[in-house]
């Protein structure tokens, strides 16, 4: 009877509409175990299952002719060897016949098509091989093109030159050059010279476009330039004589900067003013409001929202939920959502996965994240080092150290090289466990491999000859700390405090951090805590860390192919390949891995 009485309804309860989904698309949760404080351990070796939207379908496609399919394939396996090159004209050169020209078709498509994957970098260098080329005639929409890729990639030495020469050769300045300036200023970190072109576009003209608009905000924003920000917002929102508003991107663009400068009041008060003013709120909407929540409740009642006004849920939008689950402990409600994405018709990028296999990392349940990591691969998604990591992570909060090493040796065997995260996660586990040799036995591999240590691998150092009671170590390693250039952090100033036990000691301690009395600080929230059984664990903010390749809202790229010609409009400012690109993280934390990169909801 109580097995029929799980099986009838879902074993998940949690504030949000999921409660009514099944935890596992319809598919039985196996080996489910209840435990003394009433949660549920999901033990589920059939979870993830793959979906038939997930599996490969080969598309027939339909030529014109023999001809046609001739010429579309060379094209394809052109662009493909382009790509991998990573160099265009040594490759276009090769498709030359004799002295004939390039099909202006060729040219045209192949533009248009690295546009729209956003490689501005071959799309510079196309058109720039096509001004010394004879049989190219290089017109105003080309130096348009142009300035705007060096916008886009931040080369504002070689703006600046394309538009010295279109002056001398008579071409009156446009938004679209102007705009393109600006970014390039903006991208190359130069914010003062990207706000003057701004304000002499306002003044002088042409007249800045909503596109123009996105683009110093989003330059500002991310030069944390945010009174100037605020005040080019305010200065349209209030401006009568404007010929438009600001836009949905740029209220997104707000909501972002005050998301970034910590001030969520606003953030949500400007949420609110989106439907008094009626600009149409979208899934990104919520999506900004979501990633600045800390409490799963918060997030949850916000997906909610989104779903009773008519959205539907994205891959962030998935992904934020899980992220928020995972950290409060609460796996199998993170499961859940993942598995709901999934029936969805979702497909999760890499970053879900990991967000994910963090929730089950941080709890130290080996098994389930060794399910995640084996699913990654069947549904076609490659592992990166911070699953890898996370893996690592999940044995070391499991104090199964045994499985950490071997794990962090499948590493090396599958060609990736361990960076100072991981090599960080080992000495934690070795920490915890107060086993001064291993740690500094993995201090040694690590240095020996040539990978450099940072702040907190010698906090971790100093944290574990502090669990020792070994004040002299801890004086050497914090002197050494500050040696290397990295400022002691609070932590570290604790250990030094608290193991100081005699005057002279005191003296010293309170010398070295700069105290004139001995001042201790409570541990930062959710930097360690206590697992179900009593141990320590190490927590990771994997959405942080993973949050959401491929999950860019792209939008449709203005360039045309047509008669031979293409149109060039204004390059509109939306997700950019470094918004959301994936990289390791060199400043490591344990209990936060830090993006390089704030994830931009505006884009």
């Amino acid at each position: 009877m109580e097995a029929a009485a799980i099986g009838s309804q879902s074993p998940l309860s949690f504030p949000s509409s999921l409660c009514k989904a099944k935890a596992s698309s319809g598919l039985p949760i196996c080996n489910v175990k209840m435990k003394s404080n009433r949660r549920l351990e999901v033990v589920c070796r059939g979870m993830l299952a793959t979906r038939k939207f997930m599996q490969r379908k080969k598309k027939e496609e339909v030529f014109k002719d023999a001809a046609d399919e001739a010429e579309q394939k060379n094209w394809r396996r052109m662009m493909r060897e382009i790509e991998e090159a990573g160099s265009a004209v040594s490759i276009l050169k090769t498709q030359r016949s004799g002295k004939e020209p390039l099909p202006r078709d060729v040219i045209l498509g192949t533009l248009v098509r690295f546009k729209q994957l956003k490689k501005w970098n071959i799309v510079s260098e196309i058109l720039e091989w096509l001004r010394t080329q004879h049989w190219w005639d290089f017109t105003e929409m080309d130096f348009l093109m142009l300035v705007t890729a060096y916008g886009k990639l931040g080369d504002f030495s070689r703006a600046e030159r394309v538009l010295k020469y279109m002056n001398k050769k008579g071409y009156q300045p446009s938004v679209i050059s102007q705009t393109g300036l600006m970014e390039a200023y903006g991208r190359g970190k130069q914010y003062r010279k990207a706000e003057a072109v701004f304000r002499r576009m306002q003044t002088s003209g042409p007249e800045p476009s909503p596109v123009t608009y996105q683009i110093i905000l989003k330059s500002l924003v991310e030069g944390d330039k945010y009174k100037e920000t605020e005040a080019i917002f305010e200065d349209l929102l209030n401006e009568k004589r404007a010929s438009f508003k600001p836009d949905q991107k740029m209220f997104h663009m707000m909501i972002y900067m005050y998301k970034k400068s910590g001030d969520y009041a606003q953030a949500r008060k400007l949420f609110a003013q989106m439907s008094e003013r009626g600009i149409p709120l979208s899934t990104v909407t919520f999506n900004s409001l979501m990633s600045f929540e800390t409490d799963y409740k918060e997030v949850s009642s916000i997906y909610d929202q989104m779903q009773r006004a008519g959205l539907k849920p994205d891959v962030v939008s998935y992904s934020l939920l899980i992220k928020a689950y995972g950290k409060a402990r609460r796996e199998e409600e993170a499961l859940a959502v993942f598995e709901e994405m999934l029936d969805a018709g979702i497909r999760p990028t890499r970053k879900s996965y990991n967000i994910l296999l963090d929730a089950f990392a941080i709890s130290g349940l080996v098994e389930e994240a060794n399910t995640v990591f084996k699913a990654m691969r069947r549904h076609r998604v490659e592992p990166d080092l911070c699953s890898y990591t996370t893996m690592v992570l999940a044995y070391v909060n499991a104090s199964d150290m045994n499985g950490a090493e071997k794990f962090f040796r499948r590493i090396k065997d599958d060609g990736l090289k361990p960076n100072v995260v991981v090599y960080g996660t080992l000495m934690k586990g070795y920490s915890k466990l107060n086993n001064v040799e291993k740690v500094m036995r993995v201090y040694e591999r690590m240095r020996i491999q040539g990978v450099e240590p940072n702040q907190t691998i010698y906090t971790t150092i100093m944290d574990v000859h502090g669990r020792n009671s070994d004040f002299g170590n801890a004086v050497i390693w914090f002197k050494e700390m500050e040696a290397r250039g990295y400022p002691p952090d609070q932590k570290a100033k604790n250990i030094l405090l608290s193991l100081a036990k005699t005057p002279e000691e005191q003296q010293e301690a309170n010398e070295l951090v700069g105290n004139d009395a001995i001042q201790l600080e409570v541990k930062p929230d959710n930097e360690e805590v206590d697992g179900a059984d009593g141990h320590e664990v190490t927590q990771t903010d994997s959405g942080n860390h993973h949050l959401l390749d491929d999950t860019r809202t792209r939008n449709h790229v203005n360039g045309r192919t047509r008669a031979g010609n293409y149109a060039f409009d204004e390059e509109e400012e939306d997700d950019d390949d470094d918004d959301y690109e994936e990289e390791d993280d060199e400043d490591f934390n344990f209990v936060s891995f830090k993006d390089k990169r704030e994830l931009n909801f505006a884009s």
